[in-house]
């Protein structure tokens, strides 16, 4: 997916407000205006301290040019793998706007790259197999959209974006729905065939009863790799098999290997950690 422009700009406003006590200043920042000299330009080359996949570049370059509009940016793309040293970006212009948006766009860069490096070795990890990586909704609360989009730069897939793009009944809704067929028969009943919906199962025998039921994709929680296959057997192509719960990097490829459509997995947005990306700037003639 991609970031709306809106919601971008949104993120990286809010996340300048934040270092700069509330206003959209950059005399705010009294180092920088203390100790440069206004009329100092500088070139700002942003550079991988380790190999990684690159994402959040929108969000840097909109983090400069929010500081000053005139900051000239060159680099990569998204998803691009980057090995240690490597440059990123350069951004030019102003020394003292480049200093004020430093640590803003470099957040963005580490915390979005981090997520896509994670992703990018899970997706490895499963290679050969059907499986595809798909992100979950376990996200920085105002960063999805950048988070999600950053999974894709990692080359995983995004899941529903929210609540109101998708019917996934999960375990709490079967329990107050009064069971898994119920469920889906509710769903039907309010605007959404069981084909059109995902329904969290617990073991084999609901997987069965989500199938009879018609519907058309199973997530199967916190199964073992063994019944994963089990599952698989049984509902024999009847509906989209999909994994989560407790999934892993370092531990997918037997989950993958057991025939499922989709494995779900939250550590991709709520555990990447970021990447070392660095800013070094110098001062121009």
């Amino acid at each position: 997916m991609t970031t709306p422009d809106a919601d971008l700009a949104a993120a990286v406003r809010a996340a300048l407000l934040e270092d700069l006590g509330g206003a959209l200043d950059p005399a705010r920042d009294i180092t920088t205006i203390a100790s440069v000299p206004a009329a100092t330009r500088g070139s700002g080359r942003i550079v991988a301290r380790e190999s990684l996949i690159v994402a959040g570049t929108a969000a840097a370059r909109e983090a400069f040019r929010q500081v000053d509009r005139s900051l000239e940016w060159s680099g990569v793309g998204d998803g691009t793998a980057l090995t240690a040293g490597a440059t990123l970006a350069t951004v030019t212009g102003s020394a003292r706007a480049i200093l004020t948006g430093e640590r803003v766009a470099l957040n963005f860069l580490q915390r979005l790259s981090g997520v896509a490096t994670l992703t990018r070795r899970c997706v490895d990890e499963i290679e050969g197999t059907k499986a595809k990586i798909l992100d979950t909704r376990k996200t920085t609360p105002g960063l999805r959209a950048l988070e999600k989009a950053a999974v894709a730069a990692g080359g995983g897939g995004n899941h529903r974006i929210g609540l109101h793009d998708a019917v996934l009944i999960k375990d709490n809704h079967v329990a107050l729905a009064g069971g898994i067929a119920e469920a889906l028969r509710r769903a039907a009943a309010a605007g959404h065939p069981p084909a059109s919906v995902i329904i969290e199962v617990a073991d084999g025998a609901g997987a069965l009863e989500a199938v009879a039921a018609g519907a058309g994709r199973i997530l199967l929680d916190n199964f073992t790799a063994e019944q994963v296959a089990d599952a698989v057997r049984s509902v024999a192509g009847r509906a989209v098999v999909e994994c989560s719960g407790g999934l892993a990097p370092g531990r997918l490829r037997p989950f993958a290997l057991a025939g499922p459509d989709f494995l779900s997995i939250g550590s991709l947005t709520h555990s990447a950690r970021a990447v070392d990306i660095a800013l070094d700037l110098v001062a121009l003639a």
